[in-house]
């Protein structure tokens, strides 16, 4: 389903018959999780430019759900806090019409006397809400352990 997402939103802005996914379902491994990525690429149709590629996939339909309108509508009414950076995008735009971003998934935001950290999980029809929340916790660590590893440097100093 998530591929199939992916696939959906590129297909927008991509030429007829581009839309292609390379390597399906590898694993990436990272310090308190891995994935399950799949790349998918088109070559950018005829008068799109990038800024047309990030409203085709923004906000990600992996991170929202779908349909994605409804969707974010549901999580708006859902969720007691609005999402800040979570699951935005970070990346710039050049003038050579080029464009990197990436989806704000396990964020941390220090403001003057706080620290917010954000990391979600994929709940689908048959998920199992304890198994989801211990997800959740585990991708919050890295940036946990920062919090702590500076807290305790900052103790430690003279």
């Amino acid at each position: 389903m998530l591929l199939a997402l992916g696939r959906n939103d590129v297909g927008r802005v991509a030429a007829t018959g581009s839309v292609r996914i390379e390597d399906p379902l590898h694993v990436e491994r990272y310090a308190h999780v891995m994935h399950l990525v799949s790349d998918v690429r088109g070559t950018l149709a005829p008068r799109r430019d990038a800024f047309d590629v990030l409203r085709a996939c923004f906000p990600a339909g992996t991170v929202s759900g779908a349909p994605k309108i409804r969707a974010c509508e549901l999580l708006a009414e859902l969720e007691p806090h609005r999402r800040g950076l979570y699951a935005g995008a970070v990346g710039y735009f050049d003038y050579a019409g080029n464009m990197d971003t990436c989806i704000a998934i396990r964020t941390m935001v220090v403001r003057a006397d706080r620290v917010e950290i954000q990391a979600g999980a994929g709940i689908v029809y048959d998920s199992v809400p304890a198994s989801e929340h211990e997800e959740c916790v585990r991708k919050a660590m890295s940036a946990l352990t920062a919090v702590r590893m500076t807290l305790d440097r900052a103790r430690r100093a003279p």
